[in-house]
């Protein structure tokens, strides 16, 4: 599957649009990691837990938007983007969306 965040795919002509897709992960730092990233986040600087939580949370709303492509039959994404929100203290909904579609 081709992802992208450009709004085309050189060298190929989209056919067809098919639509929004999107994957959509909720997840907590958790009680180790967050006790660990607390105490880290007093001193500054990159807190490598969170980030690691961060990371698979991107990882497994990309691969959540790919399967829901390859669901409605598209040949690629294009327009993809990240966005996340914060529901609480310590749990984050990170969402990966874009644009199905057809190539030629």
């Amino acid at each position: 599957m081709i992802v992208t965040t450009g709004m085309e795919i050189e060298g190929r002509r989209i056919n067809q649009y098919l639509g929004v897709v999107r994957g959509i992960v909720v997840r907590a730092t958790g009680l180790g990691r967050g006790i660990i990233g607390g105490f880290k986040s007093l001193a500054g600087g990159n807190i490598e837990e969170w980030a690691e939580v961060c990371e698979h949370a991107r990882m497994e709303a990309f691969n959540r938007m790919v399967q829901h492509a390859h669901d409605i039959g598209a040949d690629a994404v294009i327009a993809m983007r990240y966005d996340a929100t914060e529901f609480g203290q310590g749990s984050t909904e990170v969402l990966a969306y874009g644009t199905a579609v057809k190539l030629g």
